[in-house]
């Protein structure tokens, strides 16, 4: 079982940069992949970002690339996005998720946990 408490997320302009955290608690957070969604208002959440329970592999949706970053470090069961020249349509609730299958996350779009979402407004 893991738990995943979001933060990190508030209102910026376009052009600026915000840094999302997900803390995770329970045990061997560090064999889980973990990954970003976001969901727009009116809109179905859509996968933003990925890495491997390792940190060694990263995966990113193309409306993403180049401008967010996912890390990772297990020693603090920390999870970062971090977000550059932000859009005003990366307007969204950003939720943290988790699964032991990295396929779960990038494939399926359906990990096994979830935390509550942050959410991070974008405006001109």
């Amino acid at each position: 079982q893991v738990q995943l408490v979001e933060s990190g997320g508030g209102s910026v302009q376009a052009g600026d940069s915000l840094r999302l955290a997900c803390a995770a608690s329970g045990r061997a957070f560090s064999s889980y992949a973990v990954g970003w969604f976001r969901q727009a208002t009116g809109k179905e959440r859509e996968f933003v970002a990925a890495i491997t329970s390792s940190g060694g592999t990263t995966y990113y949706a193309d409306s993403v690339k180049g401008r967010f970053t996912i890390s990772r470090d297990n020693a603090k069961n920390t999870v970062h996005l971090q977000m550059n020249s932000l859009k005003l349509e990366d307007t969204a609730v950003y939720y943290c998720a988790a699964d032991p299958r990295f396929g779960q996350i990038v494939i399926t779009n359906e990990p096994s946990y979830w935390g509550q979402g942050t959410q991070v407004t974008v405006s001109s």
